[in-house]
């Protein structure tokens, strides 16, 4: 829960406080603050990577939960300390912690059910309905500290929400048991290893230190193209091996074959729903109504974040319910349909916003309502999408290969987040004229991958049938 807070929360205040001139914020472009926003949201979820693969070989699940909290806490307050250089530090800490923190707690929800337990999606489904609660009040509390007193004093906020987080993980950890105790690979590091594993990492602080020093340059909208390149080819090189070199049998290979269909779905969704904090952040503040006359107040523009966090609170144990009601009658939809339903109403959202936008392009403020729709939509996508995927690779993953496959799951996310960023940098205030154009270009591609997942609906569920005890 409390992670989500602190994520929420900088999701809301980041790319208004890169953008904004007039109170202490940086002065950036709408390109450049996007970039760097898809850079930071990409990164948090590349991250997960190494992340699982240090919990499955050295630390244990329970162990990189604690230690990437920390971190996260940490990340947060170097933010609160105003200057360029601590802003820099503050995200790469957040994304440190994050990458440890992330596909972690969710391969430990995995290990409380059992095989083939039908309670599964059900579960995950609550669990994302759990942590979205914090996602709910990030934004409420650090968007009035952040927007209405001081851009650091929300940065702040999301480091205490953090370590409230890691008060209540450490009081109520006795409950998880066995689940992600120990490292899930016998395979565990050894010496070389751990030097190995050493030098890597004093590698990453000497680049962030020269960056942070300005002995090199960076460029972060050549970065995220750079980087968006590189992640797939990561991601081609990672499934070869897997296929290809770790002694799979025939069952496990065509279960990894749907988890590359899942990451392709899953990069797709991510590259639409992550305009949450980007470019619809930017038309909150910019072209959305946000004054109540009535009450004298100006809705501050980060209160909009939590609206797909209350949705998902307030919706997920429908969802929940549903997809248990339905695998009891037996007419559950497949998981290829339930990806392709999300991926629909994706495309729906952006519909909407693509009307939203022809009356800022008007010169008029559009109503939050127009908003809010495209919020309730997305939320919807997510929940057919997001918790499914979850729960789908901890069933589909070769067993001691399930903390590096949750981190596989997000580098999807990280791929979405990088694309979100680029293409947040052309929907902009700055070619107002153009943004129905974009956004209608947003529904057609979600909407022709769903009918391809439709299309190839069976034989996904054939290829996916769960591994045997």
């Amino acid at each position: 829960m409390w992670e989500r807070f602190s994520y929420y929360g900088m999701r809301a205040l980041l790319v208004l406080f890169m953008v904004d001139a007039v109170r202490g914020g940086m002065g950036m472009t709408d390109k450049l603050a996007t970039s760097i926003y898809g850079l930071y949201t990409a990164a948090v979820y590349l991250a997960a990577l190494p992340g699982g693969w240090l919990a499955d070989r050295l630390l244990g699940a329970q162990k990189a939960v604690w230690y990437g909290g920390i971190i996260i806490a940490l990340g947060h307050f170097t933010l609160a300390i105003p200057g360029t250089k601590t802003f820099y530090l503050g995200l790469i800490l957040v994304v440190l912690g994050t990458g440890l923190l992330k596909p972690n707690i969710s391969a430990i929800v995995g290990e409380l059910y059992s095989e083939g337990d039908s309670r599964r999606d059900a579960g995950f489904t609550i669990f994302y309905m759990g942590i979205n609660l914090g996602g709910f009040l990030g934004p409420l509390v650090c968007s009035v500290l952040g927007e209405r007193v001081n851009w650091h004093y929300g940065f702040a906020a999301a480091g205490v929400g953090m370590v409230l987080g890691l008060v209540q993980y450490k009081l109520t950890q006795k409950h998880l048991g066995q689940a992600g105790l120990h490292p899930g690979n016998r395979n565990r590091m050894g010496g070389k290893g751990r030097i190995a594993l050493a030098v890597i990492a004093g590698a990453v602080v000497l680049l962030a230190g020269l960056a942070l020093s300005g002995v090199i340059v960076i460029n972060p909208i050549a970065v995220a193209r750079n980087t968006t390149t590189a992640i797939v080819g990561v991601a081609v090189c990672y499934f070869l091996y897997v296929l290809l070199f770790l002694g799979l049998d025939l069952a496990e290979k065509k279960r990894v074959g749907v988890i590359i269909v899942l990451f392709l779905s899953s990069a797709l969704f991510w590259a639409g729903f992550e305009q949450a904090g980007s470019s619809f952040n930017l038309f909150a503040d910019r072209y959305t109504e946000r004054s109540l006359g009535f009450l004298h107040f100006i809705i501050p523009t980060g209160w909009f974040q939590a609206l797909g966090p209350l949705f998902i609170v307030t919706f997920a144990p429908v969802m929940a319910s549903l997809w248990m009601v339905l695998a009891r009658r037996r007419v559950e939809p497949s998981l290829a349909v339930k990806f392709a339903f999300g991926l629909f109403l994706l495309g729906a959202g952006f519909l909407i916003m693509a009307g939203a936008a022809k009356i800022a392009a008007s010169g008029n403020k559009a109503w939050p309502t127009w908003l809010i729709a495209t919020y309730l939509l997305h939320t919807f996508g997510e929940l057919c999408l997001s918790p499914v995927g979850l729960s789908s690779v901890t069933k589909l993953a070769p067993r001691r290969l399930v903390g590096q496959m949750m981190g596989v799951w997000f580098l999807a996310t990280s791929l979405g987040n990088l694309i979100a960023g680029l293409l947040a940098g052309e929907v902009n205030g700055q070619a107002i004229q153009q943004m129905s154009g974009q956004y209608l270009r947003l529904v057609w591609m979600p909407v022709g991958a769903g009918i391809v997942l439709l299309l190839l609906a069976r034989t996904i569920t054939k290829m996916g049938r769960p591994r045997s005890g």
